[in-house]
């Protein structure tokens, strides 16, 4: 790859001239980036007594920074293109932590997500960076080594959320409570401002324009679309949600409008909708979106089931959770050995095995009710994750290898777009599930049997995505490679 070039001398190998030590930097802020994506469902419980706060408001919580992160994303990508990817790494972490300062310190739910939203924005203008920056400064088996490191860490920060986040919530610290698992992060950004010098800094080698009415469009797209999905079921479906919903669909479909515009007069559009048009991308792309909107729902509702439903303490949730993180971690690494050896059958078989075990999660908890040992659903949840980790990595390699390689930077930038939009949308569409059949339980019923019933109601939501992901990706197989 050409961007390599200035970086490296005739007189030192790759793996000498390597910044391994600003690597490690990149680990750690790619680290903190997931850890506060996940961090927060061990947390929420404490959040709602602390705050006050509304079912909605929680959700608003969790999706206000994966919305803020998913929107920009590619804005951020393209920001490090332009003005240095060092620089925008720095500018990241630097307001990703002082965001984090914002959120510990909150004293109510309202100003929380606010600070949430800014946390995702400066998560959207670090991340992409971790993965350019190692792509431009390392070569060959370097180049693997740091990926597969970058993975390792990912797969980590998911479990450490789950078991450290809870461990800091039910310590209490210095009476922060869950204040603290936002206020860590000072030392951590601190440190990884200052070690950000060990990094090289790099551009893109033709600076890319940026499409600012383009991010205007898809961010208030979005937001129109989320925020009543989120509030309106909460207020009873109120006039103003309503009329946001149909002005989200014309913001989206102006900013489709506007992107082939652009693209047509020569200019690069955020997104290219002739990538949208090819039928297996444009079905890859579905399949992502369904996929992600299973994850941090699920989070969120067995955090709300063992914690308020059945007052576990937050490390325990936690500890009784990460089985299933651990299982992901291991299908991620098994998955690719099994896709060489199987094709696009074992993500096939994957898919089967998680919306199955799903099944039987579900049935478990319903059959419980007010009586459920959360201890007793552990081989199940670490099925669930072990599903979710045969899907989850190779499908994103699938859909990427659906695109020709000009595209493939774009394509990357689209499908991590609807990672994040996917949680988040999964988070509004069970917050509606989980808080209609909360509110439809009528007394003498008992605070277990009630979120037991309203687990199984949301998860009946995770259940119908599994099994349309199973449907689209045997259409997915059978499309020829020829269709566009």
């Amino acid at each position: 790859m050409s961007a390599h070039s200035h970086l490296l001398t005739p007189n030192r190998t790759p793996s000498e001239s390597a910044p391994w030590r600003g690597l490690y930097v990149l680990l750690l802020a790619g680290f903190v980036t997931i850890f506060d994506l996940f961090v927060v469902n061990v947390a929420i419980p404490s959040m709602q007594n602390g705050l006050n706060a509304s079912f909605a408001q929680i959700g608003l919580i969790i999706a206000g920074y994966e919305l803020a992160f998913g929107v920009l994303l590619i804005t951020g990508g393209r920001l490090g293109d332009m003005f240095g990817r060092r620089r925008l790494f720095i500018i990241g972490m630097a307001g990703f932590t002082l965001a984090s300062v914002c959120c510990g310190l909150a004293p109510n739910a309202e100003l929380l997500i606010g600070a949430r939203v800014l946390q995702g924005a400066a998560a959207a203008l670090l991340f992409p960076q971790v993965y350019a920056l190692i792509r431009v400064n390392f070569t060959g088996d370097d180049s693997r080594r740091a990926f597969g490191l970058l993975g390792m860490t990912l797969g980590m920060a998911a479990i450490a959320a789950q078991v450290f986040g809870g461990w800091m919530v039910h310590g209490n610290f210095f009476g922060l409570g869950w204040r603290s698992i936002f206020l860590m992060n000072i030392p951590v950004g601190l440190f990884a401002v200052f070690m950000a010098w060990f990094i090289p800094e790099s551009h893109a080698e033709q600076r890319p324009d940026l499409d600012w009415i383009g991010v205007a469009l898809v961010s208030l797209g979005s937001a129109l679309l989320l925020v009543p999905l989120l509030e309106g079921a909460e207020q009873g479906w109120p006039g103003w949600s309503l009329w946001a919903l149909g002005s989200a669909a014309l913001m989206l479909l102006l900013f489709g409008y506007q992107q082939e515009s652009r693209r047509q007069s020569g200019m690069l559009p955020l997104v290219d909708m002739q990538l949208l048009s090819q039928r297996r991308f444009a079905l890859g792309t579905l399949l992502v979106l369904l996929v992600y909107s299973t994850s941090s729902s699920f989070f969120l509702s067995f955090a709300l089931l063992v914690q308020t439903g059945l007052g576990i303490d937050p490390f325990i949730a936690g500890s009784i959770f990460a089985p299933c993180s651990v299982g992901f971690v291991l299908a991620s690494f098994t998955a690719p050995k099994l896709v060489a050896r199987w094709g696009t059958r074992a993500i096939v078989g994957g898919a089967l095995i998680y919306a199955v075990s799903i099944g039987l999660l579900i049935l478990q908890v319903y059959e419980a009710s007010a009586d459920l040992v959360p201890v007793r659903l552990i081989p199940v949840l670490s099925i669930v994750g072990f599903g979710q980790g045969l899907i989850m990595t190779p499908l994103l390699n699938l859909v990427l290898g659906f695109v020709r390689d000009n595209q493939a930077g774009m394509a990357s930038g689209v499908i991590s777009t609807v990672q994040q939009l996917g949680a988040a949308l999964g988070v509004a569409v069970i917050g509606i599930l989980f808080s209609s059949a909360l509110s439809a339980s009528h007394e003498p019923v008992n605070q277990a049997s009630q979120y037991a019933s309203a687990f199984v109601t949301g998860m009946l939501y995770n259940f119908g995505a599994a099994l349309m992901v199973c449907l689209l990706l045997v259409m997915l197989v059978s499309t020829p490679k020829s269709a566009r």
